[in-house]
């Protein structure tokens, strides 16, 4: 009886997945360590009117998905993900908005030795507010401290855990005994999958500016090749006519060649004191501009003052 429940169990779970895999085109493929049941619950509870969560083992979930392929032949690229303790997190939604909403569902942890640090751990300068006898632990961790008023002072900031070094056992005790929580816990987002496509999270950040920016940046690289190189692509041709009328207004100004688009640079060969004039004048101009609101903001406090003073000294 107990067989035929789990082989049950199991066929209502590949079921579940295969059936999720079809009707959601996007899901994120999650890390869950270090998520408790309590936590998980909480995380469900929160994504329930956007997304589906699903656990499982990960010879069910490969072979759930092997099994539908024939149906679905891009699900194969998320098999080389289906690594550690990893689950799904189904949605129609934004996946930016997805994104965020499972990033936020954290919960601070106590440092437990033997954990792997997901991030710096540094003590500030502190009364930690325990006797002198604990004077000795300190010492072994290489902390200065001091007795002030009976209890141990740390005196310089100590930078106790690094990034990805594993937690020792008498780092975990320090941080306990001074209720410090480090860490904080929750899913981690490893593989995005998108219709077919599995991708970096990483890549849900790049904006539209980002993408016309790089876009730009490529036709700017492609024309200075083309221009460099003799060969006319559409990202050239613009800066080639351009620098064959230049050529053609160089010419036409050593000869007796007459076209509108020359006509200015002719006349300025002849008179360029004509364009210094006009040049000083535009820029009279502007500084006349900004110097009517002074003026006009002089007036006004002079009349202030004499109101103020002058009719009455």
């Amino acid at each position: 009886m107990g067989r035929e429940d789990k082989a049950t169990w199991k066929s209502n779970y590949f079921l579940k997945l295969v059936q999720l895999l079809d009707e959601y085109p996007k899901c994120f493929v999650v890390g869950v360590d270090n998520v408790g049941s309590k936590q998980m619950q909480q995380i469900r509870q929160s994504l329930r009117q956007n997304a589906v969560l699903l656990m499982g083992k990960n010879t069910m979930i490969r072979k759930a998905i092997r099994g539908h392929l024939e149906n679905n032949p891009s699900l194969e690229k998320i098999l080389p993900h289906i690594k550690g303790n990893v689950g799904f997190v189904f949605t129609r939604e934004e996946l930016v908005d997805i994104r965020d909403k499972i990033l936020e569902n954290k919960v601070k942890a106590p440092a437990r030795a033997g954990a792997i640090a997901p991030l710096d751990v540094k003590i500030p300068p502190q009364n930690t507010g325990l006797g002198p006898e604990k004077t000795s632990f300190f010492q072994a961790l290489q902390i200065p401290t001091k007795i002030s008023k009976g209890t141990i002072e740390i005196l310089n900031e100590i930078h106790l855990i690094k990034k990805e070094e594993k937690v020792g056992a008498s780092e975990a005790t320090l941080l306990n005994m001074l209720n410090i929580s480090p860490f904080t816990y929750g899913l981690k987002i490893r593989q995005v999958y998108d219709s077919g496509t599995v991708f970096d999270p990483e890549i849900l950040d790049i904006t539209p500016e980002d993408l016309r920016s790089r876009f730009l940046e490529g036709v700017r690289n492609v024309a200075a090749v083309s221009l460099a190189i003799g060969y006319p692509t559409v990202a050239s041709v613009p800066h080639s006519i351009v620098n064959g009328l230049k050529n053609l207004i160089a010419i036409a100004c050593e000869t007796e060649i007459e076209f509108k688009e020359a006509e200015r640079a002719k006349e300025y060969l002849k008179d360029p004191s004509k364009f210094a004039v006009a040049a000083t004048a535009a820029v009279a101009d502007a500084g006349a501009k900004k110097e009517e609101p002074k003026k006009e903001e002089k007036e006004e406090s002079e009349s202030e003052d004499d109101m103020g003073f002058d009719l009455f000294g």
